[in-house]
């Protein structure tokens, strides 16, 4: 029996991310600028951006939709991917991390192809379905507040085309939903395990969920 030890998992992410892609100088200083942000937690993890952004260029996408922009690593990144006409409608509430994201969107060039929504992300979703935007988007990628992800999920599985691509972030929350519920969970616990266990059993959607980061889970919209 070999004595070595296994690989630390920070080594392995950094050896994993030097295989890939060089990773974009504004992206790696977003990372940074994350590992001692006091809500850095909130974060996409790199591996799941640079998949996102990878499906974006696999898929030729042109628009995209984000719901929880945080400090910006997952919308730059997929900026980045996009084609020049390509276009990203963002939602959030938070000024102060959004104006970092905004920095970020013109160090790395992409701001032009970026709008953000600063309100509840149900409002623009909805006033996005009332302008008739339904089935105009390639990819939807959901990495807000958790509890409201069913109606995130709803109103992206009309916004989102047939054949386009529904991602959503921390879907395991740390491993909780795979524990026996406890009365000290918060909501957002019995909502993720709920919502988890349905999408195998929703014929609007061809579900895949990866480990990576928190859990990403991939669908293709029907």
């Amino acid at each position: 029996m070999s004595t070595r030890p296994a690989a630390d998992i920070h080594g392995l992410s950094a050896y994993l991310r030097q295989t890939g892609t060089a990773e974009h100088p504004v992206l790696a200083r977003i990372r940074a600028n994350n590992a001692t942000h006091r809500m850095g937690k909130m974060a996409v993890a790199p591996e799941q951006a640079a998949l996102l952004a990878w499906l974006v260029r696999l898929t030729h996408a042109e628009r995209c939709l984000e719901i929880g922009v945080f400090t910006g690593y997952s919308s730059t990144a997929l900026a980045l991917a996009l084609p020049e006409h390509g276009r990203i409608t963002a939602c959030d509430l938070n000024a102060t991390y959004t104006s970092a994201a905004q920095q970020a969107w013109r160090d790395a060039g992409v701001a032009h192809k970026i709008t953000l929504h600063l309100q509840p992300a149900l409002i623009t979703l909805d006033s996005l379905i009332a302008e008739g935007r339904a089935q105009s988007y390639d990819l939807a990628f959901i990495d807000a507040d958790k509890p409201p992800t069913p109606q995130y999920y709803e109103r992206c599985l009309q916004l989102v085309r047939p054949g386009g691509i529904i991602a959503i972030d921390n879907v395991l929350l740390h491993g909780r939903v795979l524990r026996p519920p406890e009365a000290a969970d918060p909501p957002a616990v019995a909502v993720m395990r709920t919502f988890n266990a349905a999408l195998a059993h929703d014929s609007r959607v061809i579900p895949l969920t990866l480990p990576l980061g928190d859990g990403l889970t991939l669908l293709i919209r029907q």
